[in-house]
């Protein structure tokens, strides 16, 4: 029988990451991240895994397709071989904890920090040559991030290299509420995937295979049929002006380079060893190919069995909503209590109109503890979705 990972001999690590749905999930995607949370993540601590759909909003967007490709995320998390009895498998707007933290965090950010995180910068740059601008909400998505992060207690967030800055900023900002306010947040630490964490586009190996790229001829699609892998790998670029002979060399060659470094990620090997064996860039193609449609083939089998049974992949996401629900709303109440706000008054403690006032003489909070005064409610009716009843987490089961 399949259990989550034992706690009985003292806390597990807790780990925290998360997809965004802006666009299909790419072969990058799978070799990058989903392949670990599967193969090593889920095994050895406390893991979370979510779609962060909030994130998906802080660009120009079509609804519809957000929905759709959330649902297809998530789906595909599960088709890769999360297990639901191993981890927790999510939707971020479905746990109303991440937006609530998401404001104490810009009211501890700068915004100096802000404004000097790369991807906003850059897209900042590119939007204003367009004559344009940005979304407010990407200037302050870190805040949300960091937000995603803090509230499980996550000592571990595995992320792509062009995500560390704001794991970093994450870490700064638990510190510096730690310090302001008493101690709530665990300080996270990023790791970086060892192998494959970069897949490079197909036909232009000097970038990311993203999964929002509007050229999309070099990306490989988890979804993608078989001969439309084919297709794409054989066209990959190579190096031109280089010699025929194989060799697995970033810099000069990132072409052939790239190639190597997907066969090896699909079959073991090392990319250098890999080279020695091929004398054409015809047969590297063809064997890389080969090997993707053939690791991809049983997730887009299951994939197909998932989407033909859609309760199942929503009762995984309602029980994985309720369960970070459970672990986050404890650690956020008791930053709302920590930073002064007052917890909501409950129905039956409403003072009758003429009655004498109850004294306070209550002292401060100080510090995080796994049930607060604010008993899982966010102060604001309509918004938070939660009862106003005292929130306890069985340590077992991850508080």
């Amino acid at each position: 029988m399949t259990h989550r990972p034992d706690r009985t001999h003292g806390p597990l690590h807790r780990i925290f990451s998360g997809l965004k749905p802006t666009g299909h999930l790419t072969l990058g995607n799978y070799l990058g991240a989903v392949r670990r949370w599967v193969a090593e993540d889920q095994h050895r601590a406390d893991a979370l895994f979510c779609v962060v759909d909030l994130h998906a909003l802080t660009v120009e967007h079509d609804p519809a397709r957000v929905r759709r490709l959330t649902r297809q995320a998530a789906t595909l998390l599960l088709a890769a071989g999360l297990d639901p009895r191993l981890c927790t498998v999510f939707v971020q707007s479905h746990v109303h904890e991440h937006t609530r933290l998401s404001y104490l965090m810009e009211c501890t950010a700068s915004d100096g920090e802000m404004r000097r995180m790369i991807q906003y910068k850059e897209k900042a740059a590119r939007e204003a040559g367009r004559g344009g601008s940005v979304r407010l909400s990407l200037l302050t998505y870190p805040a949300l991030m960091a937000a995603d992060i803090l509230a499980y207690g996550a000592d571990e967030v595995p992320v792509g290299d062009d995500q560390a800055q704001h794991v970093e900023l994450t870490r700064d900002l638990a510190l510096r509420f730690n310090q302001r306010y008493g101690q709530v947040f665990t300080v996270p630490r990023a790791t970086v995937p060892r192998v494959a964490s970069r897949v490079m586009d197909l036909r232009d190996p000097t970038s990311k295979m993203g999964k929002s790229h509007a050229e999309t001829s070099g990306i490989i699609y988890l979804l993608d049929e078989p001969d439309t892998v084919r297709r794409k790998v054989m066209r990959a670029t190579t190096d031109s002006g280089a010699a025929g002979d194989v060799v697995h060399d970033r810099e000069n060659r990132p072409g052939v380079a790239n190639l190597l470094d997907i066969l090896a990620a699909c079959t073991g090997g090392a990319p250098g060893d890999l080279a020695a064996g091929y004398s054409s860039y015809g047969a590297l193609k063809k064997d890389t190919a080969e090997a993707v449609v053939e690791m991809l083939r049983p997730l887009r089998e299951r994939h197909a069995e998932l989407s033909a049974d859609p309760a199942q992949v929503d009762a995984v996401l309602r029980a994985g909503a309720e369960r970070a629900a459970a672990l986050a709303r404890p650690r956020v109440d008791a930053a709302y209590a920590a930073v002064g706000l007052m917890p909501p008054v409950a129905a039956e403690a409403v003072i009758p109109a003429g009655a004498a006032p109850v004294p306070s003489g209550s002292s401060e909070p100080s510090g995080f503890s796994e049930s607060s005064g604010f008993s899982g409610s966010s102060g604001f009716s309509g918004f938070s979705g939660s009862s106003g009843t005292s929130v306890t987490v069985d340590p077992v089961a991850g508080g």
